[in-house]
């Protein structure tokens, strides 16, 4: 997929990263789902956030949304402290899940139409219009989402995401659901969306195909740190491997070989 393969851009050259971690931690009583967590995205970047169930992913994309308080550390998002500016910072960025589900007795258009109005989206129907045509949505503008197959609903989901233009990108299993032709369909358009509006993507996912193709750089997680990073080819070659997957599931069962400090 040479159109993802050259789509890593660098607009953020000479300017602040896009996200900038500290520290974090998040603890839950005894259990600490979130442990010193040290990590930098740069701007205009690709950058996947790995790890297996119960590593802390979603725990950390869940604070960097302020969905969940932070125990300890910070959070620089677009050279600001998020814990001071986040209803600011909450405008210029975006989320989907496939777990976490838009209304389904609302339409496809209700259910934009709603979120463009959160987000102060001017031209509103025209952002829907377009970004309709972009995930090939239009025959299904007017039906409740909950008629919609699993892969409709994630294409309705990230049309969500993208509806306020976000400058940042938070990507939990983008392309769940999704037949490998459409999937490979949406991250040609995630690209393109990088490309177009200079933005940044931090994306958890468990295809590790996909992040081989998309993202330039990769942090690894286990039992809520991360414990290497690299970007995938330097990974692979580190450990030995021939596929990122192979790498994956090493740390996954045994650790990094060598911790991040």
């Amino acid at each position: 997929m040479d159109a993802v393969a050259n789509s890593q851009l660098d607009p953020g050259v000479g300017s602040a990263p896009a996200i900038v971690v500290k520290g974090l931690v998040k603890r839950y009583r005894d259990v600490v789902a979130v442990d010193s967590v040290t990590f930098t995205v740069e701007q205009g970047s690709f950058t996947a956030l790995l790890g297996g169930n119960g590593a802390g992913k979603t725990t950390t994309l869940a604070m960097l949304l302020g969905l969940v308080q932070p125990t300890a550390g910070t959070i620089t998002i677009l050279g600001e402290d998020f814990a001071q500016h986040a209803k600011t910072l909450l405008g210029r960025m975006n989320f989907q899940s496939p777990y976490a589900d838009l209304p389904r007795r609302l339409t496809v258009r209700q259910n934009l139409t709603i979120y463009a109005h959160l987000y102060g989206v001017s031209h509103a129907q025209t952002r829907i219009r377009e970004l309709a045509k972009d995930l090939d949505l239009a025959p299904l503008l007017n039906r409740p989402l909950g008629e919609l197959s699993a892969g409709q609903r994630t294409r309705a989901g990230l049309a969500k995401a993208f509806i306020n233009t976000p400058k940042i990108v938070l990507l939990d299993e983008p392309t769940a659901s999704l037949d490998p032709d459409t999937a490979d369909w949406v991250r040609a358009f995630l690209a393109r969306y990088a490309r177009e509006a200079g933005a940044t993507f931090l994306i958890a996912s468990h295809n590790m195909l996909e992040v081989e193709r998309l993202c330039d750089h990769v942090l690894m997680m286990r039992e809520g740190r991360i414990v290497d990073t690299g970007s995938p080819k330097s990974l692979i070659a580190k450990y030995g491997r021939t596929t990122l997957e192979d790498v994956f599931l090493e740390v996954a069962r045994h650790g990094a070989r060598e911790a991040v400090p």
